[in-house]
């Protein structure tokens, strides 16, 4: 099946905290899932370009995109005071409650930052049924300095990286998705890791999905480990390629179809 265009999925708004205005797309019916995209990108390109939405859509949820605040047709300002730590948590929550999302009643996940993101609204205390954080390993969520380096030499240094280098490949990339380097830059201070105790304390089934050749964010074997009820799922890739493969999305629509545990 052909996913569907941007053009023919058009956005719906909804204020942040702040007052920001921000986007989401919704596809399907049924249990609401919530799909939380990675840095650089937008909900259209990371989840229904390569079919993952369409294929949860068909398995019987409602699916719902947001455009993370810099990116996609949410707000994107300029100004630092517009990214104050945990800024997307905080988005995140304003989603939910925008939607009337209640415990228990929705599925989440996210990819690379989405994934780092979801972990946060998880370390908050938000409880859905069950969660998928992908493309994120441990360390990459206890740490958020190691990765943040390498994102601020793309964004200040665009059109100066040596061809074929990530560098290079991450600009590229930022390119097809129309990112704004002045709107991502403040955005990378607004970071927040998730502590080892309360990442520990999560006690919902919570899948560590990976590219068997990612390592860019550390170890989501290890992320299994430490979660309560962690399961662990690796797919063909590396970081850039494993979103591009249908076993993404199968892997989540799997973990979130399986029968709730009986005592």
């Amino acid at each position: 099946m052909t996913p569907p265009a941007l053009a023919d999925l058009p956005p719906t708004f909804f204020s942040a905290r702040d007052g920001e205005r921000l986007a989401y797309r919704e596809m399907g019916s049924g249990r609401p899932l919530v799909l939380i995209h990675g840095l650089f990108s937008n909900g259209w390109t990371n989840w229904v370009r390569y079919g993952h939405a369409g294929l949860l859509a068909a398995a019987g949820f409602r699916v719902i995109l947001p455009d993370l605040r810099g990116h996609g047709d949410s707000a994107a300002p300029h100004d630092p005071a517009a990214y104050p730590r945990d800024v997307l948590a905080d988005d995140g929550e304003a989603l939910i409650r925008h939607l009337h999302l209640s415990d228990g009643a929705y599925d989440l996940a996210g990819y690379s930052l989405g994934g780092r993101t979801v972990a946060r609204l998880l370390a908050r205390g938000h409880r859905p049924g069950r969660a998928a954080v992908a493309g994120m390993g441990l360390a990459g969520l206890l740490d958020v300095t190691s990765r943040a380096g390498f994102f601020r030499r793309v964004l200040q240094d665009v059109g100066s990286h040596r061809r074929g280098s990530p560098e290079w490949m991450a600009e590229a990339f930022l390119k097809t998705t129309g990112g704004d380097p002045a709107a991502l830059l403040p955005l990378l201070d607004s970071f927040v890791g998730v502590d080892r105790d309360a990442l520990a304390g999560i006690a919902l089934p919570v899948l560590a999905l990976s590219g068997v050749d990612d390592h860019d964010n550390g170890s989501a074997a290890d992320l299994a480990a430490l979660l309560p009820r962690g399961r662990l799922a690796e797919i063909p890739g590396n970081h850039m390629t494993a979103v591009l493969r249908p076993e993404l999305g199968i892997a989540i629509r799997d973990f979130l179809q399986e029968p709730p545990l009986t005592a």
